[in-house]
């Protein structure tokens, strides 16, 4: 097999690393979501570096991969153990000697989720920004495939090359119809705050009440906005983070 696409030696491209005092006590993990990469973060991590509260943060950005900087080849799955498999090789290599605290955005949430429970002692708390909260019997109903249409159909109106991609295709095959996601929230046992917009059309947020009753460890915080990682949401990930690290 090509080393490259050995599950030992799959990496992330590790976009962003930095520390304003050089000295870290937090280190904090982007992780993005589908048809997007770190980028997406750009705006809410110069937020945060510019709060003197921040200063002994150390933060970090992956691409997934196929996405980004990350290796692509239509050799890989695209699936949740490659990309476990690379985010657990990336994590390792920043020898993170502080608590880790993981920020994740819709189809990253999923991975990050897993990632916690599959490494319970080595991450301290999460942030999940817009997750997509589909429960089995969401992905059961037939009207999740035509969902997931109209979802390929909005994304292709800013990006037609993307939806051709084999990454874009199988995520949403293998990773966001995974209908065992719903579980990995249930299982979480790391302090969890969920950040969601209030015109958030993709994240099924009637099941929220439900997942609350079954992880009473995850927080719930809703703003004005949407999906993607938008400005009313900066200061709540900020107040989380200062939480957190406490």
């Amino acid at each position: 097999m090509n080393k490259a696409l050995d599950k030992q030696n799959l990496r992330l491209a590790k976009v962003y690393d930095f520390c304003k005092s050089g000295a870290p006590k937090l280190t904090v993990v982007f992780i993005h979501g589908i048809a997007a990469s770190s980028a997406s973060f750009n705006g809410l991590l110069g937020y945060l570096e510019n709060k003197e509260s921040m200063a002994e943060t150390r933060f970090v950005a992956f691409d997934l991969l196929g996405a980004g900087k990350s290796y692509a080849s239509d050799e890989l799955n695209y699936d949740f153990k490659e990309q476990l498999d690379a985010l657990s090789n990336s994590i390792k290599e920043l020898d993170v000697k502080t608590p880790l605290i993981i920020i994740a955005h819709s189809m990253g949430t999923m991975i990050a989720a897993r990632y916690a429970v599959l490494h319970r002692s080595s991450v301290d708390g999460l942030i999940l920004v817009s997750p997509p909260i589909y429960c089995k019997e969401d992905i059961e109903n037939p009207m999740f495939g035509k969902a997931m249409d109209g979802f390929r159909e909005i994304v292709a109106h800013k990006n037609r090359e993307v939806v051709k991609t084999k990454a874009f295709n199988n995520e949403i095959d293998l990773i966001i119809s995974d209908s065992k996601n719903y579980d990995y929230f249930v299982k979480l046992a790391q302090p969890t705050t969920i950040i969601y917009g209030e015109l958030d059309t993709f994240i099924a947020p009637f099941n929220i009440p439900r997942l609350l009753k079954e992880n009473p460890d995850i927080a719930t915080i809703k703003t004005p906005g949407s999906h993607g990682v938008t400005r009313d949401k900066y200061a709540k990930v900020l107040e989380t983070l200062e939480k957190l690290r406490k």
